[in-house]
């Protein structure tokens, strides 16, 4: 039996406390629909509403989920070189590969409820395509859809050059549909990537903040980052002492 829409009262040894509305859900209006025999249109209304109500919650939750997540993902490194010479010239860059960003992103999201899947297509004489949805448990997800040409450098049979093309699209939609950032390895940092804090500093102002029950979207905001990892090396001692005073209440 559902309770009703009003305010109840709260008892306490001392006696009663403030009244503290209970909020009224369309689910909760379709029962006593259903209860006191509405017709049936109203109840495909209240149905309709319902299912409205309980998509804007996933949405809201997905959103609040993806903000903290990037809160806490570091910076991905480059951990892979290619260097060849063809009749083109040298080819020389670093990259990313796919298992070192899963490997950093997968427990974070897993934290928040979100994880991700690919969708592919191979079709004869059109461009693979990639899909990367990421959901979060509530229900809500978002995709973003890439495409490109065989990659058929190399020595690579066909099957190779669909499956080469597949791995740089799962990172690419990866990349694109987290907002991950992306640096050089610790042997090549950039001026600008050196000041920023250590990913020990990272995981240390992480911990802190889940010790003391800050609010990570909060936090960056206030420091004007987009995550944490991107927090300047000068306001680290700025950012212990921020934590450590919500801890003290002050």
């Amino acid at each position: 039996m559902s309770l009703p829409a009003e305010n109840i009262r709260e008892f306490e040894p001392g006696g009663l406390v403030a009244a503290a509305p209970i909020p009224v859900t369309p689910m909760d209006m379709l029962n006593r629909a259903v209860s006191s025999g509405a017709s049936l249109e109203m109840v495909e209304k209240l149905m309709t509403l319902q299912e409205r109500w309980k998509n804007s919650q996933a949405l809201e939750a997905f959103n609040e989920a993806m903000a903290a997540a990037k809160a806490e993902i570091p910076t991905i490194t480059k951990n892979r070189e290619v260097d060849f010479t063809s009749a083109k010239g040298r080819t020389n860059y670093r990259y990313e590969d796919l298992g070192n960003i899963a490997k950093t992103v997968q427990p974070i999201l897993a934290k928040y409820g979100l994880s991700y899947r690919y969708r592919a297509t191979s079709n004869v004489n059109e461009p693979v395509t990639v899909t990367c949805i990421v959901s979060h448990r509530l229900g809500h997800h978002e995709e973003i859809t890439l495409a490109a040409g065989r990659d058929e450098s190399g020595n690579k049979n066909s099957i190779q050059a669909v499956g080469s093309t597949i791995t740089y699209l799962q990172r690419m939609t990866l990349k694109a549909a987290l907002g991950l950032a992306v640096s050089n390895d610790d042997d090549g940092k950039s001026s600008d990537e050196a000041d920023k804090i250590s990913q020990d500093q990272v995981e240390q102002l992480i911990a802190l903040a889940d010790e003391v029950g800050a609010d990570k979207r909060a936090f960056c905001q206030y420091f004007k980052v987009d995550g944490i990892a991107q927090l300047p090396a000068k306001e680290f001692n700025r950012a212990v002492a921020a934590l450590n005073k919500k801890r003290s209440g002050k």
